[in-house]
């Protein structure tokens, strides 16, 4: 990998920045300065450093959000503001996408990653990734449709949903269930409840697969995968 790529990628400064820092022989390879920025180095047997500073490449880069609504689950939007919005300057030269989407007023836990395989493993409809969702429901929800949802859902446009396992956490007015689903169509919690007269009031992503919501993360805050929830994650892509 050339020098000054991989100083960007590592969150050196732009293409240009990493020039300066070489032209300023701040750069050491093996420790021997170095003056040319389209140098080939490599990061797992060489020492690389930046103003005596260790270089620690990483090439994927496997995050947790803890999605607040009103941010789009995308990279890019001319009108509204990105989950990517919500990504420390630390994180951002990883070029970072979401794993799949969770709707514009959804809350809860999105994964990011810059590893185009494990987004296409984890979004895979091949693969069935049950995902579980906490919703607040205006109307009561009984067991006859927790049945209802085993069997599968008619929506508005004639498609039958998978099953999908809804726990009745409080029947009222005000209804509190959890619900997992294996398929990820537009709006497709809203449009199960609504095929049975019902509206969903709230609606929060608590788990992906065995990826599990950290209950310590502030909503609109992001963090590393712990070991177990990368080892997890990793296992998804063979």
């Amino acid at each position: 990998m050339r020098l000054d790529k991989l100083l960007a990628h590592t969150g050196f400064g732009t293409r240009k920045e990493v020039k300066e820092l070489i032209k300023k022989r701040l750069v050491t390879v093996d420790n021997n300065v170095i003056t040319k920025s389209n140098l080939h180095v490599n990061p797992d047997e060489q020492l690389i450093e930046v103003n005596k500073q260790k270089v620690h490449y990483q090439k994927y880069m496997y995050i947790m959000l803890h999605k607040p609504p009103k941010y789009l689950s995308a990279t890019v939007d001319l009108y509204d503001q990105t989950v990517l919005d919500l990504i420390p300057l630390e994180y951002q030269h990883y070029d970072l996408s979401p794993v799949g989407r969770l709707d514009k007023d959804t809350e809860g836990l999105l994964l990011l990653t810059n590893d185009g395989q494990l987004n296409h493993a984890f979004t895979s409809p091949n693969r069935e990734i049950y995902k579980t969702y906490f919703a607040k429901i205006k109307g009561k929800v009984f067991d006859n449709h927790i049945e209802q949802f085993r069997e599968g859902i008619i929506l508005d446009d004639g498609y039958k949903t998978k099953e999908a396992y809804l726990e009745i956490v409080k029947s009222d007015s005000i209804s509190e269930i959890k619900l997992a689903i294996c398929e990820g169509k537009f709006h497709q919690v809203k449009r199960m409840f609504r095929a049975i007269n019902m509206e969903v009031l709230y609606l929060k992503r608590l788990s992906i697969g065995d990826l599990q919501l950290d209950k310590d993360l502030p909503i609109g805050k992001c963090r590393k995968l712990t070991e177990d929830e990368l080892a997890y994650v990793l296992s998804m892509k063979k």
